[in-house]
C-alpha cells in the first residue's frame, strides 16, 4: 500500500511540475526567456531549441535579446520566432534579434488570468484522477485479499490527504501567477 501511495504522490508531483512549466510559457507582459523554450530552429537539419544555438538575455524588463553564436542562422531564428505562437514580431538588426513585449491592456490581463485559472483547474482534475486510480488499485488489493477493510480505509484517507495537499499547492501557484499578471 505504501508503494502505491508513493507512486500516486509522484504522479501528483509531476502534474504540479507540468503546471509550473505551463505558467512559465505564459507571456505576462514581462520578458521571460522561458517563452522561447518551445521555439525550435532548423540547425543543420536538426530542430534545436533557440537557447542551444544563441545567447538569450533580458537586458530590460520588457526586452529579450537573442545573439546567435553562428551568425549564419540569424535568419532561421528570426523565421522560427515569427512562425511560433508567442505573438511577438522579432526585430533583426543583422547581429542581434530583439523581442520587445508591449505593455498589456487590462482586458488582455483578464484574459490571461482566465487562462491561468483554466490551466490550474485542468491540473486539479488530473490530480483527482490520480487519486481515483490509487483508490481503485487499493480496492483491487482488498478484493484480492492483500488488504483488510481498515487498511483500505486508511489508504483512502491517505490518498485523499495527498490530493488535498497537491490541490492546495496548485491553487497557491495559480494565485501567485494571477497576482503577478495583474500587478504588471
Amino acid at each position: 500500500m505504501k508503494e502505491l501511495l508513493k507512486k500516486a504522490e509522484e504522479r501528483m508531483g509531476r502534474r504540479i511540475d507540468h503546471l509550473t512549466d505551463e505558467y512559465k510559457s505564459i507571456r505576462a507582459g514581462r520578458a521571460n526567456p522561458a517563452i522561447l523554450d518551445k521555439v525550435k530552429v532548423d540547425y543543420y537539419g536538426t530542430p534545436t531549441p533557440v537557447n542551444q544555438v544563441a545567447s538569450v538575455s533580458v537586458p530590460e524588463a520588457r526586452t529579450i535579446t537573442i545573439q546567435p553564436w553562428d551568425a549564419s542562422i540569424l535568419g532561421k531564428i528570426n523565421k522560427a520566432i515569427q512562425t511560433s505562437d508567442i505573438g511577438i514580431n522579432p526585430q533583426n538588426d543583422g547581429k542581434v534579434i530583439r523581442l520587445i513585449f508591449p505593455p498589456l491592456t487590462e482586458d488582455r490581463r483578464k484574459e490571461i488570468v482566465k487562462d491561468v485559472h483554466k490551466i490550474a483547474e485542468g491540473t486539479k482534475v488530473q490530480i483527482r484522477n490520480v487519486r481515483r486510480d490509487a483508490i481503485e488499485d487499493l480496492k483491487k488489493m482488498k478484493k484480492n485479499g492483500d488488504l483488510t477493510e481498515d487498511d483500505l480505509k486508511e489508504g483512502e484517507k491517505k490518498a485523499q490527504d495527498l490530493t488535498d495537499k497537491y490541490i492546495k499547492l496548485a491553487d497557491k501557484i495559480s494565485a501567485e501567477k494571477q497576482k503577478e499578471i495583474m500587478e504588471i
